[in-house]
């Protein structure tokens, strides 16, 4: 059992006043680092108990503690009473122990107060870097947590600097990193220029949290979207898939849980003026949004928009279709550099195998695939300033 020896001990805080002020301090402290009070008081102890072994001896079993009424703060040496002593250091001997106080037995560990005279002074000087490092430290474990709940979410920041081809964003309480892969090609980034990004990974190092974002990732367009359109947002239209060329071509596909709202509308909102503002974001990226549809054949003919489909052959087990299109519509379904096909097949996940009418017309039916005549569903598609 530990007992607090009623030896002579060393000075104490006496002035009410002073420990008040240290009180207001650590108060103050707390609230402007948005640290809690008892972390800086462990803080100033781990500190204090590192400047007393320093200056007054390395030696000794002893530890600080700082009353968290008061501000009082006192150092105390553990000693065990034994019989026989061996170890000044950590032992008393029993009649030494028992000349303080009868009661005293073997076995009893005696906390004896050791506080120098002059040792808030000496504390202070040494403790300073301690304290501040651990406080620094726990800034860094609440940046952490703060962003490491936003994984897969958006942030905006200022483009602090720019280092080879890095780009460094300010976020006012950290800083993010934007790598040159995940850049959109052909984006400048100036100095105070105000950017979005999405969130990676947030990960800890020695310099503090370290978040990595991305300006090319598809949950950017999906972000964006559930910012601009209150539907996505209430959960009442639905962001079902998401295709992206970053800075080229986006699709989007979109239901509506409600029958009386109309996904694609709410996501153009009046005059474009919803999608215009994602385009504007993403440096006038081109954008469709399509209406998604549990039935395969008329979700692949929709996400083939803006071209029009004739026809859709889908082998459910294989995941594949062929879409037949009129002749004057093929390029336009396949797109520049396939652009368009590739696009839907991503967004769908279906592989998409293209036809024109005359071109079908050739080919024998594949009676592996079961054919369905399809009429496109509602879709828009918006680029630079149109709407």
């Amino acid at each position: 059992m530990i007992k607090r020896s009623r030896g002579k001990g060393k000075k104490k805080v006496q002035e009410f006043d002073r420990a008040k002020e240290f009180m207001m301090a650590i108060d103050d402290l707390a609230k402007e680092k948005g640290i809690a009070p008892e972390v800086l008081f462990d803080a100033i102890e781990a500190a204090l108990i590192s400047a007393y072994r320093r200056n007054f001896g390395s030696e000794q079993n002893a530890h600080v503690q700082i009353d968290r009424e008061t501000g009082e703060f006192h150092v105390y040496a553990h000693k065990t009473v034994v019989k026989d002593l061996t170890d000044p250091v950590m032992e008393m001997a029993l009649s030494d122990a028992q000349a303080i106080d009868p009661d005293y037995e073997e076995g009893d560990v005696l906390e004896i107060e050791v506080t120098p005279a002059n040792f808030g002074r000496i504390a202070a000087q040494t403790a300073k870097q301690v304290v501040v490092q651990r406080i620094r430290e726990a800034e860094r474990g609440n940046i952490y947590d703060e962003f490491s709940g936003r994984s897969s979410d958006i942030v905006t920041g200022t483009v602090q600097r720019v280092e080879n081809r890095t780009v460094f964003i300010d976020l006012g309480r950290t800083e993010a990193v934007l790598t040159a892969s995940e850049q959109i090609e052909g984006e400048n980034y100036v100095y105070g220029d105000r950017v979005k990004a999405y969130i990676l990974e947030v990960r800890r190092t020695s310099k503090g949290p370290q978040v990595s974002v991305s300006r090319t990732h598809p949950g950017l367009l999906k972000r964006l979207f559930e910012l601009e359109v209150p539907e996505i947002y209430d959960g009442i239209v639905e962001i079902k898939s998401v295709a992206r060329e970053p800075g080229m071509r986006s699709k989007i596909a979109v239901y509506s849980k409600d029958a009386d709202v109309d996904p694609v509308g709410s996501c153009v909102g009046h005059k474009g003026m919803r999608v215009q503002a994602v385009v504007t974001e993403l440096r006038n990226e081109k954008i469709d949004i399509v209406k998604w549809n549990e039935d395969p054949a008329h979700y692949i003919a929709n996400a083939l928009s803006p071209a029009k489909v004739v026809s859709v052959a889908v082998n459910e087990g294989e995941k594949a279709s062929k879409v037949v299109v009129p002749d004057n519509q093929l390029s336009l379904a396949i797109g520049k550099e396939g652009q368009n096909a590739r696009l839907a097949a991503k967004l769908t996940g279906w592989k998409i195998d293209i036809k024109s009418e005359s071109q079908a017309a050739e080919e024998e039916p594949d009676e592996s695939m079961s054919v369905v005549e399809v009429t496109g569903e509602e879709s828009f598609s918006v680029e630079g300033d149109e709407v």
